[in-house]
């Protein structure tokens, strides 16, 4: 049983929630070195690394994959944002289960179902953060009526944009799992003006909250003040960064030996003829398969060949019907379990379908 004392200094998880156009991407930006998984396409005006946006819930997850296989690509991963992947993740669980919606499953089993795969979702994320790589999900933010069981009346709270009646359980889940939740949103007052009678918004500041408030959900563990400008300088001081250039150690060669070096390449300084080895050129996948499908096969090098062969051991659909021409529930329902899929085209198992 070993048992330790002290700080550990690790990689961040941190929850940015708030308004549509308020910076969050922008912001999100600003951490060490980040490498960005776009869902809805709103880093387009931003230089920064990005990664291609996610037609499935299969690819997303295939990239974050990719992100702990290389960590040296990244000291940040970005997905931005988590309420749009959400909706990828609602899909990829129906398409498993050939239903057309979440509430087809009967009795809420449906959003079971999400709650369990957004929670393997984050001990992937894990696998990242265990990398020395900080994870920084994004999303935006929702007013909701709130009403306290031993209060009377109700009044407005900011809360994550999840699903309508999956954010009771997908919201908390995501809150807990992070280290910071921090929330994004203009400073406003409202004042009297005594001749039209009526209240004025003035303001617009933006600014973030680090601590729980009736109105919003926050949290820090690193002492943060409650109200801090929206800017990364103010949270810079939390945020590690494992991967900061070390200076390489520099080499003395001995004057004698760089002297026999040089002699010694003198004489062997004659062309080499080598032999290049060219790589063959990946085959082009045919625009009219589902683009899901599509960037699964692109990402994993599988050409259309491969696919309509390993269906056709399934006796789903003959080698030679074109990929194009699949049902479009089924095709959903390929990439839902791409992972089966490639396996069985590179070991050449039986594929589990039953579909």
């Amino acid at each position: 049983m070993n048992i330790s004392t002290g700080v550990i200094v690790s990689a961040q998880k941190v929850v940015l929630y708030g308004s549509e156009g308020i910076g969050k991407s922008t912001f999100a930006s600003c951490f060490p070195d980040p490498i960005f998984i776009d869902t809805e396409g709103s880093t387009k005006k931003l230089n920064v690394k990005r990664m291609d946006k996610p037609t499935s819930w299969t690819m997303l997850k295939e990239q974050i994959k990719y992100i702990i296989a290389h960590p040296e690509l990244c000291s940040t991963l970005v997905v931005d944002t988590i309420d749009w992947a959400e909706q990828l993740c609602i899909d990829d669980i129906c398409a498993r289960a050939n239903k057309k919606g979440i509430e087809d499953f009967g009795y809420g089993n449906g959003y079971v179902y999400e709650k369990e795969e957004i929670g393997r979702f984050l001990n992937l994320l894990d696998e990242v953060i265990a990398k020395n790589i900080n994870v920084v999900l994004t999303a935006h933010a929702q007013l909701r009526k709130f009403e306290q069981p031993d209060e009377m009346g109700a009044y407005d709270r900011w809360e994550l944009k999840l699903g309508k009646k999956t954010s009771s359980q997908i919201s908390p889940l995501i809150k807990e799992w992070a280290d910071m939740v921090l929330f994004a949103n203009y400073k406003t007052i409202t004042v009297f003006n005594e001749k039209t009678q009526k209240y004025k918004a003035q303001g617009g500041q933006r600014v973030m909250y680090t601590t729980h408030n009736p109105c919003w959900d926050a949290k820090n563990r690193d002492g943060l003040p409650e109200e801090i400008p929206f800017d990364f300088s103010s949270i810079a001081h939390v945020i590690p960064d494992f991967k900061k250039s070390v200076p390489q150690p520099t080499t003395t060669v001995d004057r004698g030996d760089f002297e026999e070096i040089i002699d010694n390449t003198a004489e062997t300084d004659k062309p080499i003829e080598t032999q290049q080895k060219t790589k063959p050129a990946n085959e082009t996948i045919n625009p009219k398969i589902a683009k899901p499908l599509a960037d699964l096969m692109n990402a994993s090098g599988v050409t259309e060949k491969m696919l309509r062969e390993t269906i056709a051991l399934q006796g789903y659909f003959p080698e030679s019907t074109p990929i194009e021409n699949y049902p479009a529930d089924f095709v959903e329902y390929v990439v839902s379990i791409w992972d089966k899929v490639l396996a069985s085209i590179k070991e050449n198992n039986d594929l589990p379908f039953n579909y």
